[in-house]
């Protein structure tokens, strides 16, 4: 790789201390590099915080710093340029962001060498409807989340998947998640472990109030059906879709949510040879 393009999450490197580390080094090795901030949107529709526009066609990797959000936000703004994304990550905990701040120098060496695979992760497209008008059109990478804001209460839910109904929930929420998103909020929930390169749908309720409700695992192709059912008495609190846990769209009773597997896949880069067992396994022994 010679063309690299750096979107650093400023609250995560402050004064861009480690970008400039970043840029100098592959400019010491004659490397172009670009720099831009990630930005809080600013009413552009065409981005949430990175403005792709700016990003040159020929580039041929994108190095995302700040932590897993910061990489997700950066996946779902670039999902039209098919540009492959690593992340580096500055926070606490990374689970996407695979370089750590003690090894970006040998990671660099490695881009620059082409020691690299490049993965495709499944994406989700979600539309949210209020009288058949959509009201909100958006992807995620890991997870799609319908539960209340504010203090948990149940929500009746009735599910269909291709437009034949699967069964109504009394729960806290609803995810559906893609296999990148299983190892966050649905196993939290309750909800199994899969291989990041497995392509499926994965619907997992928050809390239900029944004893035999599980995960349900679908096919890629299916097009899930989420409707809100009546609210209960006393409750006033706001329902809400959220996408990658970032942006969202308020729900009223009887409004509908379709998910579905989206048109485009996220290109990450990887440049560890850890199999997907082998970091499940580390972070079992390490909880």
């Amino acid at each position: 790789m010679n063309k690299f393009y750096v979107i650093t999450n400023s609250t995560k490197d402050v004064g861009l201390v480690t970008t400039k580390i970043i840029q100098e080094y592959l400019h010491k090795h004659e490397k172009e590099c670009l720099v831009q901030d990630r930005v809080a949107h600013s009413g552009n529709k065409k981005y949430r915080y990175t403005d792709v526009d700016k990003i040159p066609a020929d580039t041929e990797c994108v190095l995302v710093l700040g932590g897993d959000g910061t990489l997700l936000q950066a996946t779902r703004d670039m999902m039209e340029r098919d540009i492959p994304l690593i992340g580096i990550n500055l926070g606490t905990l990374g689970y996407l962001a695979e370089i750590n701040t003690e090894n970006i120098v040998s990671a660099l060496d490695t881009l620059m060498a082409d020691e690299y695979t490049l993965t495709r992760r499944m994406m989700l497209e979600g539309k949210a409807y209020n009288k058949e008008k959509m009201i909100l059109r958006d992807t995620a990478l890991n997870d799609i989340v319908i539960g209340r804001e504010g203090r948990p209460r149940i929500i009746d839910f009735n599910i269909y998947v291709d437009g034949e109904f699967l069964s109504s929930y009394s729960a806290d929420g609803i995810i559906v998640s893609t296999p990148t998103g299983s190892t966050g909020y649905s196993l939290s929930a309750g909800g199994p472990i899969i291989s990041p390169e497995a392509s499926l749908l994965l619907l997992t309720p928050i809390a239900p109030h029944t004893l035999n409700t599980r995960s349900i695992v679908l096919p890629d192709s299916a097009v899930i059906t989420i409707e809100v059912g009546k609210q209960r008495l006393h409750s006033e609190e706001k329902i809400v879709a959220t996408f990658d846990g970032d942006t969202y769209v308020a729900l009223k009773r009887g409004d509908i949510v379709t998910i579905s597997k989206a048109t485009k896949a996220a290109r990450l880069v990887k440049i560890n040879n850890i199999s997907f067992l082998e970091m499940l396994r580390k972070k079992m022994n390490d909880q």
